[in-house]
């Protein structure tokens, strides 16, 4: 999975292909890569995601996130074209969003940021129905797959959010609107240089904490040990936040937190993943 701070963009899906004429309509089989020339200025996906939704309307900052393009599969364009305006918000930073409508109901809402291809999302949101799950990330393959997968499944509790998960949490959510956080297997930024892209630092916490009520759960999950300590150092010092482990260490995987391909690859190799769940702390 990786940081819907930093999800890659895709090379996004299309019912048919922009390229075709008027009433054409070139067939495709599932599984097989989306490729098109549009007209310049043209968006890949009209009812989709859109490409940048917040422009030039904020700040330019240091982002967590480096957009990056990958194939759509025909199915993945499918899903991104009938269900984006059904399901998912485009992070403009221009209104704030009403949690109850966006998902038609008053259950508790936990944030996902970054969520790769969705697979987790779509066990997670599956296996606690009572729940609803916005999942940001800017990785439109990703964008797609989630929407097929909640689709496919009945998962009415999935939103997917598409832009700078800083921007949903300062423009457009209001206090105390999120029951929990999660951020599983964000970019590491491994050089020393980057380690400013890091999404876990004190100033993104205090932007959290404003947004969690007392008591919502934020859980990160690394497989890059030097950024678990970073992640457990950070949470640790933050006044908002407390450790759910006596020992103020490392928690083990929750049963609730799947175990994915990617995370399963990297046991393999010999990789230590380390899960961290804290508090948000009644003021």
């Amino acid at each position: 999975m990786s940081d819907s701070l930093n999800a890659p963009e895709a090379p996004q899906p299309g019912a048919p292909h922009q390229s075709e004429a008027p009433g054409e309509h070139v067939g495709h089989h599932p599984g097989v890569s989306v490729r098109h020339t549009r007209a310049k200025g043209e968006p890949r996906f009209p009812d989709g995601p859109k490409a940048d939704p917040a422009g030039s309307h904020f700040e330019r900052r240091i982002r967590s996130f480096q957009p990056r393009r990958s194939r759509v599969t025909a199915g993945q364009a499918d899903a991104l074209q009938r269900l984006w305006p059904k399901w998912g918000l485009d992070i403009d930073g221009q209104c704030v969003v009403d949690l109850a409508e966006l998902f038609g109901n008053d259950n508790p809402v936990v944030l996902e940021i970054g969520f790769g291809m969705g697979e987790a999302t779509g066990q997670m949101a599956g296996a606690d129905p009572g729940t609803n799950i916005l999942a940001v990330d800017v990785h439109t393959p990703g964008q797609g797959n989630l929407l097929n997968l909640a689709d496919h499944n009945g998962l009415n509790n999935v939103r997917v959010g598409n832009g700078d998960a800083i921007i949903l949490l300062r423009e457009m959510l209001v206090p105390d609107s999120l029951n929990g956080l999660r951020v599983y297997f964000p970019d590491p930024w491994p050089k020393k240089r980057h380690h400013k892209r890091r999404l876990i630092q004190p100033e993104f916490l205090s932007l959290a904490a404003t947004r969690l009520k007392p008591g919502a759960l934020v859980h990160c999950a690394t497989d890059w040990e030097p950024y678990a300590e970073q992640m457990l150092e950070v949470l640790t010092a933050h006044p908002d936040f407390e450790n759910t482990q006596a020992d103020g260490g490392f928690s083990p995987r929750p049963e609730f937190r799947p175990l994915t391909r990617f995370e399963g690859q990297g046991l393999d190799k010999g990789h230590v993943v380390n899960d961290l769940l804290f508090r948000r702390v009644q003021r």
